[in-house]
């Protein structure tokens, strides 16, 4: 039986051992049937870190990679982590003002590319955006080919098992620049090991990566593949059908990413009721935003299998995390219990303590969370007079200890003074067959303050909903009148980021200029 590795003095460390334990096991496979091994990843991975030394990358040398979801990618992520250089993956989606400030904040050296990829040139734009810079990076193509050298020339590895930062991830940036949220491997590592104790996989698993890799939920995956012991498939894009086809080709076990995979996956599945679509499925996991129970009902009943849900941010990988050895109303109306290490506290307005059961601001302290933003200035607005960090999510914790979302401090929509969810009206609209996905927003008013309105993709086949029907559902739920949307309103499809969370930043500005009723 293959012995899950628990603690470890950094990322580096920790494929060693995992190395050093499972050699010849894969880790690295791909849709085009491609596979690495446990020692060839370090192998490769020294041979490239020999190859980046060559041209001047070493211990603290600030390197941006735009990476896709690869097996190159993640040798190139590896390699640096031997020489210790501080890594800014950067999601492949972020465009010039993103990538440009995150660039210049990190005042970055190299900059790792995929050349021209999925009708996008990223070479072209680091030039654009580095153009006239005191010191522009060296831009390196890293989409097949990567620098390699003797790894007889390397010098020892660093010991990084300390404060120093050597990861800078970005949250988003939607009205003002995006924060750059400071990691070491050692919270990364907390992340990765909580999550590996919830899931409790094993070396027989085969796991997924469909979600950006540049995301903090890259190495979150990573470290519970490299703590158990287990391989992943790799896929550069996400391609339902394709998926399908790439997972049962290679036994995939585990799938998932987000809810919105969720629910992509059970469109596959409606096309062969009563089949499989990948026989050895045994669990859809993810996180990265909340999930309606109803989805979680929809996978047991039509694919047999649970969904085991989490929740974590950038500044905070893992903060909680459904087990495949949780009930079945655990695992549908929860994030699930908060993982290992993690310290979970709701939060009341007044800064009590929320009693089980009342909602209140989720604030988490760890070894897991963050070690600041790349701006101090935005610290001292981050963590409360305990030290603990303030995630703005709002939320309640259970007499069992589980967690459940009920949304964000922001997401809240205030009509008449009254506090209004967006979540809870979310969860009762998406179970009407005619809605494929639904968003509640709150849009400017002058009368109420704030209006609710209901964003909605139709689902394929069906009328679209009617502002009877939706009245009726949420009447039926119980819902006070006041929580019924206002306004209905339809898209082909909701916009979203890279890991399939909705920007409702962007309904609110293409609605709240629009006339109503």
């Amino acid at each position: 039986m293959t012995e899950p590795i628990f603690d470890s003095n950094g990322l580096w460390d920790l494929l060693s051992r995992r190395a050093d334990a499972s050699p010849d096991a894969a880790m690295l496979i791909d849709a085009d049937d491609r596979m690495v091994t446990f020692a060839e990843a370090r192998s490769w991975a020294e041979r490239v870190a020999a190859g980046f030394a060559s041209i001047g990358v070493g211990e603290a040398t600030p390197v941006t990679w735009i990476l896709p979801t690869r097996i190159e990618t993640v040798i190139a992520s590896f390699a640096l982590s031997r020489l210790g250089a501080v890594q800014n993956p950067i999601i492949h989606i972020y465009r010039d003002r993103e990538v440009g400030f995150c660039i210049d904040q990190t005042s970055a050296e190299f900059v790792l590319v995929p050349g021209a990829w999925g009708d996008f040139d990223y070479t072209a734009m680091v030039q654009r955006i580095t153009e006239g810079a005191a010191n522009p990076p060296t831009i390196i193509d890293a989409y097949e080919a990567l620098p390699e050298g003797d790894p007889a020339d390397l010098p020892a590895p660093i010991d990084p098992k300390d404060d120093t930062i050597r990861w800078r991830y970005y949250t988003s940036g939607t009205t003002a620049d995006p924060k750059g949220v400071q990691h070491t491997d050692q919270t990364l590592i907390a992340g990765g090991v909580g999550l590996a104790k919830a899931l409790d996989m094993t070396a027989d698993d085969v796991g997924s990566i469909a979600f950006p890799y540049a995301h903090i939920g890259g190495p979150d995956y990573l470290v519970t593949m490299l703590v158990n012991g287990f391989p992943a498939v790799l896929l550069e894009r996400f391609v339902p059908a394709d998926a399908v086809e790439t997972y049962r080709r290679h036994g995939v076990t585990m799938a998932g990413g987000s809810t919105a995979f969720y629910t992509m996956f059970l469109v596959e599945q409606r096309k062969q009721p009563g089949e499989p679509i990948i026989p050895t499925l045994r669990l859809l996991s993810g996180g990265g935003a909340p999930k309606p129970p109803e989805v979680y009902h929809e996978v047991v009943a039509e694919m047999q299998i649970p969904v085991v849900h989490g929740y974590g941010m950038t500044e905070c990988p893992m903060i909680s995390q459904g087990s495949p050895h949780d009930s079945a109303d655990q695992l549908a109306h929860t994030e699930g219990k908060p993982v290992f290490g993690c310290n979970v506290d709701v939060v009341s307005a007044d800064g009590s303590d929320a009693p089980a059961g009342a909602v209140g601001e989720v604030r988490v302290s760890g070894p897991m969370v963050f070690k600041g933003y790349t701006d101090s200035s935005l610290d001292a607005a981050a963590f409360d007079d305990q030290g603990r960090f303030c995630t703005g999510d709002l939320a309640i914790k259970r007499d069992d200890g589980h967690i459940t979302l009920t949304g964000r401090i922001k997401d809240v929509i205030i009509r008449k003074g009254e506090n209004i969810s967006a979540k809870e009206i979310e969860d009762v609209l998406y179970p009407l067959p005619s809605v494929a996905a639904v968003a509640v927003i709150g849009l400017p008013d002058d009368e109420r303050g704030e209006r609710v309105c209901a964003v909605v993709e139709t689902a394929d086949g069906a009328e679209p909903l009617t502002m009877d029907k939706m009245i009726d559902a949420c009447s039926e739920a119980g819902l006070m009148r006041q929580k019924t949307p206002e306004q209905l309103e339809f898209v082909e499809s909701l916009p979203r980021n890279a890991t399939m969370k909705v920007l409702k930043y962007q309904l609110v500005e293409g609605l709240a200029g629009k006339t109503w009723p």
